[in-house]
């Protein structure tokens, strides 16, 4: 049922980008994907499996990853101009992958995680 759940909620945020993205408030789109389903889940997960103190360190995680997106975001708007829209988000995409690779090891090398 939890996953169910789960799936109803992707869904209905996939409904809502989509009629966000056509509508006259279609920036709010961008909005929808950083509500914190995903966060909730993983810290409910966390904090049961684990405890605060590991919550505490999935939190701090969290806000490093913000990194990655951030590089994406910025990649997309430096090349939406510039390439056709396939070609920008791949690139993007690329880069977050690179970046969050990056955050991974570091994190490893620094947490000892």
């Amino acid at each position: 049922m939890a996953l169910v759940f789960k799936a109803l909620l992707g869904a209905a945020a996939a409904l809502l980008i989509a009629v966000l993205a056509a509508s006259r408030n279609y920036v709010i789109a961008g909005l929808v994907p950083l509500f914190p389903t995903f966060a909730l889940i993983a810290h409910v997960l966390v904090g049961r499996e684990r405890g605060p103190q590991a919550l505490k360190a999935t939190v701090v995680f969290g806000l490093w990853a913000m990194l990655p997106y951030a590089a994406y975001l910025l990649t997309v708007y430096v090349l939406a101009d510039r390439l056709p829209l396939w070609g920008t988000l791949a690139g993007a995409t690329l880069l977050w992958l690179l970046a969050a690779g990056v955050l991974i090891l570091a994190w490893s090398r620094w947490h000892g995680g």
